[in-house]
């Protein structure tokens, strides 16, 4: 089925800007820290992905293999299917369901002159 060809897709969206910076005031930040929670989510995800795809690891050919391998490509559709981590990370910042914290300046002693 093909989709609709007005159809935008889920990952194709425009973003204002300003959206990001209302919590911290900066882009750059904001960015950070939405690039490290997708990190996050990828990592997790692909965990899982492993694990799941752990079960159908076999060393023995055998006759339900093709059986095995249509479960396997399943398993992988589905994820294929899911939203990405960024943008699962970019919700999550706007919603307000990311907590962060930022070190606080580290204030570097200036050199004394030996003169």
């Amino acid at each position: 089925m093909k989709p609709a060809p007005n159809a935008v897709s889920s990952s194709i969206v425009t973003r204002n800007m300003a959206d990001f910076s209302i919590e911290s005031g900066n882009v750059y930040e904001a960015i950070s820290v939405i690039s490290k929670r997708a990190n996050q989510l990828s990592i997790k995800l692909k965990e899982e992905l492993n694990d799941r795809l752990a079960e159908f690891a076999s060393t023995v050919d055998n006759l339900e293999e093709v059986f095995e391998n249509r479960e396997q490509i399943e398993v992988s559709k589905h994820y294929e299917r899911m939203p990405k981590p960024t943008s699962l990370a970019i919700e999550e910042f706007l919603e307000g369901k990311l907590h962060y914290t930022t070190p606080d300046p580290v204030e570097v002693p200036l050199a004394r002159e030996l003169f």
